[in-house]
């Protein structure tokens, strides 16, 4: 029985490998070697989703694959080629992380994409769980510039949920998939907020003032750009920052506490386990 993890290099995926590793052989998949993360009890292996052609031996001997796909207009290739190796491999259970809403109208592209995605793997004829989960609380590592805080929320309150919760998630789903075979889960965390409310949270624990600073969507659009990141990222941000300034993520859900047992981790929690990376954006 061995779990393959795709995208190890991601906040996710990261979190899930230290989840799972340990409990059965584990498995991550790389495209450099020299950048795969040191975690104990991994194995990494080489290839690449683009490449299909490298992904028959690291999927050799999987039972149950942890599929994720970096945000972009290529990832349904990405997961075609990937559910491709997995039928080819006898693979028993994908658990596929998703995008929040994701539907065939939804108003990110982001959203569209995984659709489709998710579609093809419900039609696969391979056990599936799916989670969608709420936009991570990870995400506010490099938000706090000085004494301002900004982010994609507008106006908007949103269910933030701590990577670690959705990690746990997927773990339990693969130490145990038959009780979660054709669910999608959205996980959320315990509390939907505005980033008004996250400013004042995290200016509380650091002990000095944090504003947030609300952009709109074109001025979002310029500061993603400004930031380095290209076009099509950029653009596939701001239709977030509109689709969450309307109220699009505002609601949360037991989803954690029914999959894990225990409730998903507070932003109160969070800032305090990670202060330093809060304080100190860099480090």
């Amino acid at each position: 029985m061995t779990i393959l993890v795709t995208g190890a290099n991601g906040t996710v995926s990261r979190e899930v490998l230290k989840a799972v590793a340990g409990s059965e052989p584990v498995r991550a998949l790389v495209r450099d070697a020299s950048r795969a993360p040191d975690l104990d009890g991994v194995e990494f292996v080489v290839g690449d989703l683009d490449r299909p052609d490298t992904l028959g031996p690291a999927f050799a001997g999987v039972t149950k694959l942890f599929l994720l796909t970096p945000m972009g207009a290529h990832a349904p290739a990405q997961s075609m080629n990937a559910l491709w190796a997995a039928r080819q491999a006898g693979v028993k259970h994908v658990v596929r992380l998703s995008a929040i809403g994701a539907a065939h109208d939804a108003p990110t592209r982001n959203g569209r994409l995984h659709a489709l995605s998710d579609a093809e793997l419900q039609q696969s004829g391979i056990p599936w769980t799916i989670l969608r989960p709420s936009n991570f609380m990870q995400n506010l590592f490099g938000a706090v510039n000085g004494g301002d805080l900004y982010g994609v929320f507008g106006e908007g309150r949103v269910g933030v949920v701590d990577v670690r919760d959705i990690a746990a998630v997927a773990a339990e789903v693969l130490a145990n998939p038959e009780p979660h075979a054709g669910r999608i889960y959205t996980p959320t965390g315990p509390d939907s907020l505005s980033l008004h409310e996250v400013a004042e949270q995290i200016g509380r624990e650091l002990g000095r003032p944090v504003r947030y600073v609300p952009q709109s969507p074109e001025q979002t659009h310029d500061a993603l750009r400004q930031a380095g990141l290209d076009e099509w990222m950029a653009a596939a941000l701001t239709e977030y920052r509109s689709a969450y300034g309307s109220g699009w993520g505002d609601f949360t859900n037991d989803h954690v506490a029914t999959v894990v047992g225990r409730e998903p981790h507070s932003l109160a929690d969070f800032i305090r386990d990670h202060r330093d990376r809060l304080e100190n954006p860099v480090s």
